[in-house]
């Protein structure tokens, strides 16, 4: 257990490419990309890095001779001494603010070196006290951005929540670890994190074991563990060094069903069904479902067969929210809700041929192939975007690439599409004629964040009127923790997309799930069709599809809500209802 993996390598690295980016005022910087590169090509070579020597290493993509250096330290000592160094110098609370909008790496170190702030609160007082305004840079507007984002981002110091993005990769390599050791049978990461929250207060994991005394060691020495608060025989609690608590209880197979539905939620959801337990004569608790008069044991090993014991259908873990969902399952009408497995296609998905794009064209379509996509709209992006976009007659060679690749493969449908930048006005990028040569468009929100609502809701629904948009991709173009989403007229935007036709992208990515799950249930009511799609800018983002789709059942999608779980020729058909 105390044997460094791949995910750990990976995290350092990532941890590492962090930390760069401060120490040298730039995400740009040569060593800092180096990083985020060789995390890109460890993921898509599928291997175990901790056995390979440093020339195997090194003929990784994106792994260069230093990146490899510490790799084998941290394999053969634990830790990595640059990583340390660090660490000394960024505090986490001082990383943290790196997150917020307007605090980049130089403003950040220029505003410890002038004012002395080191973390949440130092900044929140200098703002409250005009300082910001002072540092050589900046100056009243910038103080006034700073501020408005931190509210916006609802930061409040010590109560601080981790965003999904942050916590799930920690869940899954803990849980991924917990499951190696000897004696376990099940693992499941419960509470906020398994509701599918946008910001989780704490981690809490279920592991069903024989030997709780091996599992809780194993928690104690795990890699992530940087404080123990609590140690017993069937729960330990540690913090990570970012301070996100984790909680992990240990409880025989037999309970396993009853522990994970308890400590899953909400708490709302968990007190209906404790009092719809009474209401028939039996008492719920994380041990299991029991007769209240015999204490005889009715259910405990599956969740849903506590479920059906209370005469209801299951309630998958996304939908309980005590919105409605137990007098749904008690009447039979739950929704249909999208599963992964009913996905056919991804409708947002970048190559190199994006300037922020990883992957080649045929790297790509392999990956969705591997994944069981029977069609892609190939999106990269058009040229009003810079920096990432492509010229007319780039793109035109493009769409021959992707021609003759569908031709020569047989086994995909490949849509020439693009992602369209929404201008400030609601302009997009090419003229309309060069557009109707796509076969598929979405339209996303790159810029211009700082408009009032009602601008931002007209620039949003001219691109929605526009006949060759057939979708509006991330919505708000927020990241969760780090940039607030536009102010948008919601309602306003959902009737514009109703009307017309175009749908709305559910975006995977961890740290933007946008639209959010309010918004996807109100486009569920508004009958406004979505697109689940996973905006791919590397073969090892495709996992996103599965986020995509619990955001979406969140809000209560159904299947028949999703067009991209049609077959190829029906959807065909629904998109050239555009063109």
């Amino acid at each position: 257990m105390n044997a460094v993996n791949t995910r750990d390598v990976i995290a350092m690295l990532w941890e590492l490419h962090a930390l760069t980016v401060l120490d040298e005022g730039s995400p740009q910087s040569f060593k800092a990309r180096a990083y985020e590169n060789a995390v890109h090509g460890i993921e898509g070579a599928g291997v175990d890095v901790t056995t390979l020597t440093k020339t195997e290493l090194t003929k990784l993509k994106g792994v260069g001779g230093s990146t490899a250096d510490k790799i084998l330290e941290l394999v053969s000592s634990g830790k990595v001494d640059k990583v340390e160094r660090l660490r000394k110098e960024y505090p986490p609370e001082f990383v943290a603010l790196s997150k917020i909008p307007g605090v980049g790496p130089k403003t950040l170190k220029t505003l410890r070196s002038e004012l002395g702030i080191k973390n949440l609160e130092d900044l929140k007082a200098a703002i409250e006290s005009e300082q910001l305004r002072t540092v050589p840079g900046l100056g009243k507007t910038s103080e006034e951005k700073i501020g408005k984002a931190i509210e916006r981002l609802g930061l409040h110091g010590k109560d601080r929540r981790t965003p999904i993005a942050d916590a799930m990769p920690i869940a899954h390599r803990l849980v991924a670890d917990l499951e190696a050791v000897a004696g376990v049978s099940r693992v499941a990461y419960c509470g906020s994190l398994r509701r599918f929250s946008e910001t989780i207060g704490d981690i809490d994991i279920t592991v069903a074991a024989v030997d709780g005394a091996l599992v809780m060691e194993a928690v104690r020495q795990h890699t992530i563990a940087d404080e123990i608060v609590a140690a017993g025989d069937t729960k330990t609690s540690i913090l990570t060094r970012e301070g996100l608590q984790v909680d992990v209880r240990v409880v025989s197979d037999d309970q396993f069903g009853a522990a994970t539905l308890y400590f899953t939620g909400s708490k709302s959801h968990n007190i209906a069904l404790r009092q719809r337990a009474i209401d028939r004569g039996m008492l719920l608790n994380e041990y299991g479902l029991f007769d209240s008069e015999t204490e005889a044991l009715v259910a405990s090993g599956t969740e849903e067969g506590i479920y059906a014991a209370l005469d209801l259908a299951h309630i998958e873990p996304t939908m309980r929210e005590a919105s409605g969902e137990i007098e749904a399952a008690a009447a039979g009408t739950l929704p249909d809700l999208v599963q992964r497995s009913h996905i056919r296609g991804d409708l947002h998905y970048h190559t190199d041929r994006s300037g922020d794009g990883r992957s080649s064209l045929e790297e790509m379509v392999q990956a969705a192939v591997d994944a069981g996509h029977e069609y892609v709209a190939i999106t990269d992006h058009g040229e009003d975007l810079a920096i990432n976009g492509s010229t007319r007659d780039e793109m035109l060679a493009h769409r021959d690439a992707i021609r003759d690749l569908e031709q020569r493969r047989g086994d995909i449908r490949l849509l020439f599409g693009c992602e369209l930048n929404i201008g400030a006005g609601g302009s997009l990028d090419y003229d309309a004629e060069f557009r109707s040569l796509f076969d598929w468009c979405v339209a996303s929100v790159h810029s211009h964040f700082d408009l009032d609502a009602e601008a931002q809701t007209a620039r949003v629904i001219k691109a929605i009127s526009d006949p060759t948009v057939h979708a509006i991709g991330h919505l708000t173009g927020r990241y969760i923790g780090r940039r607030p989403g536009i102010e948008l007229q919601v309602e306003a935007v959902l009737e514009a997309l109703e009307m017309t036709g175009v749908g709305l992208e559910v975006n995977g990515a961890l740290d933007r799930l946008d639209a959010s799950w309010q918004v996807v249930r109100m486009a569920v009511t508004a009958g406004v069709r979505l697109v689940i799609s996973t905006d791919s800018h590397h073969t090892s983002e495709l996992g996103r599809m599965d986020f995509g789709v619990r955001n979406a059942q969140r809000g209560w999608a159904e299947v028949s809500d999703v067009a991209n779980t049609m077959p190829f020729g029906e959807f065909e058909t629904w998109a050239r209802r555009r063109s």
